[in-house]
């Protein structure tokens, strides 16, 4: 057992844990965060930006709203990007995740992406999941693993591979996207909706500027600990307070027991890669791929813009080569 752990269950216990934080859960959709918002607080500092467009492929088949799994008379969403097959053969596969906080943005800001990979032989799915304005933590991490497990249910339909499905995520879908990837199949994480026949295991993750830790030494959280903001409003409570919790929201905290291949995909901004190094090295020590590829001076959202949206999707591509190989 790490550390980190043992120190967080033992400060724990000296913590009176209070119910969550009802009050931020405010039932009201935040849309604060869009890329069109993102793409003009950008301007100031980078004016050579341009925003991706979404783009219709002729190898591409879309289908939006399809209903992926029902969270209590909540039906959830997921938009499918299938390439137009020339054969019978089947595809690799990518749900994607997308950040704001864990409280804003939604699935239709990668629809770029999602298209661009769709044509190029490589199935992909933008996921919707509960924010934290509807659910708490792990509410979302149920609902991404209800739709891994429901591209599995219909894996003959969608022409996908169930051995080559990897899980991508920008920002807060990054942290969702690492921690469903190291906790494959742990009860607790799992959620008791979706077709509960299939495994929530991905095959590969891809890790877009997301943090893999709330209480590692180099967290954001761990040293500005009495600060409320994003990650408080999803976990619900203070990083005061509750610290198992923190801790088991933290992907880093798996590592140990993850065997599947990383890239991350990073900014210049240091603060969103709590954990990354001491986890590659983990991984190492394990004979687990990863890679890493850092975009120097880009903005936190870099992967939304050209001139890095290309070597992003390239990057993607060429891992998934590798991470999927025979």
């Amino acid at each position: 057992m790490n550390k980190y752990i043992l120190t967080i269950w033992a400060l724990t216990f000296s913590v009176y844990a209070m119910g969550q934080n009802t009050q931020w859960r405010t039932g009201i959709r935040d849309t604060s965060y869009s890329s069109r918002g993102d793409y003009r607080n950008n301007l100031k500092n980078y004016p050579f930006i341009k925003l991706v467009p979404a783009q219709k492929f002729s190898n591409v088949k879309e289908k939006y709203n399809v209903v992926y799994a029902d969270a209590g008379n909540r039906p959830l969403h997921l938009d499918v990007f299938l390439p137009k097959h020339k054969n019978k053969g089947i595809t690799a596969a990518v749900l994607i995740v997308h950040g704001g906080g864990w409280r804003s943005g939604d699935r239709s800001q990668h629809i770029p992406l999602a298209q661009r990979l769709a044509a190029k032989g490589i199935a992909a799915f933008t996921v919707e999941y509960r924010l934290s304005t509807e659910a708490f933590y792990p509410a979302a991490v149920y609902d991404v693993k209800a739709a891994i497990r429901w591209v599995k249910a219909n894996a003959k339909d969608l022409k996908v591979d169930t051995a080559k499905i990897a899980l991508l995520g920008f920002s807060a879908g990054g942290q969702l996207a690492a921690l469903v990837g190291v906790t494959p199949n742990i009860p607790k994480l799992e959620g008791d909706f979706g077709d509960r026949s299939y495994s929530s295991k991905v095959n590969a993750v891809i890790d877009i500027d997301g943090t893999l830790s709330f209480v590692h030494p180099e967290a954001w959280e761990t040293q500005n600990a009495t600060t409320v903001g994003a990650s408080a409003w999803w976990i619900g409570y203070p990083r005061t307070e509750r610290l198992d919790l923190w801790a088991e929201a933290s992907p880093f905290e798996y590592a140990d027991q993850n065997s599947a291949p990383f890239l991350f995909l990073n900014s210049s901004v240091e603060r969103m890669h709590a954990g990354r190094d001491d986890f590659r090295k983990k991984m190492e020590k394990k004979g687990i791929y990863t890679e890493m590829v850092t975009f120097k001076d880009s903005p936190h959202s870099f992967c939304l813009y050209e001139p890095w949206f290309n070597p992003v999707l390239n990057n993607i591509v060429l891992f998934l080569g590798k991470a999927f190989k025979p």
